[in-house]
């Protein structure tokens, strides 16, 4: 590994982790800096360009929605100027389902496509991978009855996490990739473009993801 191969991974993990810390944190400001200027968030509430996520973000933490980030591991593949990284976490909201207040804890993996511009890394397009998640009452005596039906209608991974989201308002996108299937596939399939340079832009890959 060359020196400049190091330097790489280490200021793209550094990156990754300041996603975490800063957004969690509400350093908005610096937040910001961890993006592209065209850069784009796929979650199960939000999907859209940079700018608006740091918006609607803002906008929920001073509502108090409480929505934190845990990581582990990183594995990267680096290509020159592009990148993919894959880093093991989990997310953690508490929320108010059915008037019972819960954690709710998902785990899974972020997949960053990354490009250094101009000497700058940044992410050009982050998207979740949901593996699995469950739901617990804050206090273990609370009785809380789930809609079954409702529960059922939402992808494995992420089923949880999207119930208590619609719950206090928001709408959940139904097909996110997950620990498998073909929608995680076709995720790889994209990272593997994007590194090859098959992707030309930020504007090709979200064309090829279908969200440009």
């Amino acid at each position: 590994m060359t020196e400049s191969n190091l330097i790489d991974r280490l200021t793209i993990r550094d990156l990754v982790e300041n996603w975490a810390v800063w957004r969690d944190a509400g350093d908005w400001d610096r937040f910001r800096t961890v993006w592209h200027d065209d850069g784009y968030m796929c979650a199960t509430w939000f999907q859209g360009a940079a700018p608006d996520f740091i918006r609607v973000s803002k906008e929920g933490w001073e509502k108090g929605v409480s929505i934190l980030h845990f990581l582990g591991g990183t594995s990267i593949d680096l290509d020159g100027d592009r990148a993919i990284a894959q880093t093991k976490m989990t997310i953690s909201q508490r929320a108010a389902v059915h008037d019972v207040t819960c954690d709710i804890v998902c785990t899974g993996r972020f997949y960053d496509f990354l490009e250094k511009r101009v000497g700058t890394w940044g992410v050009v397009l982050r998207q979740p991978i949901y593996e699995k998640d469950r739901l617990d009452p804050v206090d273990p005596s609370a009785q809380l009855g789930l809609d079954a039906e409702k529960l059922k209608g939402f992808p494995v991974g992420y089923r949880h996490l999207a119930y208590a989201q619609e719950a206090i308002g928001y709408r959940v996108k139904r097909d996110m990739p997950g620990l498998t299937g073909p929608k995680v596939e076709e995720l790889y399939s994209h990272g593997r473009a994007w590194l090859s340079g098959e992707l030309a832009d930020g504007a090709a890959l979200r064309q090829a993801r279908g969200i440009s």
